[in-house]
């Protein structure tokens, strides 16, 4: 099984930057793709974006889109999101998943989270 472990999170100001990584271990299947998805105080979980380990193609909600990036290091085993522009409604729990694909919706494992707060 894929094992997942989130860092990076913390507290920022508004206008601020934050970098997440999703450190990948395990049983590392040929084919998958990391999600980040986010869960802010009393709303439903987002996905925010989404990264292929096969081909490299990501995938970005509109939310985030023009603001977060996503990329990985393959060597490493490790995804990130840079987070820029960060806004006081970015303020969640950030978790890495993953997926077959990007697009299937159906995670087979999930990491811990980490907390994000933006605010002044």
């Amino acid at each position: 099984q894929v094992q997942l472990v989130e860092s990076g999170g913390g507290l920022v100001q508004p206008g601020g930057s934050l970098r997440l990584a999703c450190a990948v271990a395990g049983d590392i299947p040929d084919r998958y793709a990391i999600d980040w998805i986010r869960q802010a105080p009393g709303q439903e979980r987002e996905l925010i974006s989404c990264i292929s380990q096969t081909d490299g193609s990501t995938y970005y909600s509109d939310s985030v889109q023009g603001r977060f990036v996503i990329s990985r290091n393959n060597a490493k085993n490790v995804v990130f999101l840079q987070m820029n522009s960060l806004k006081p409604e970015d303020t969640a729990v950030y978790y890495c998943a993953s997926e077959g694909a990007c697009g299937f919706g159906t995670y087979d494992s999930w990491g811990r989270g980490v907390e994000v707060t933006v605010s002044s």
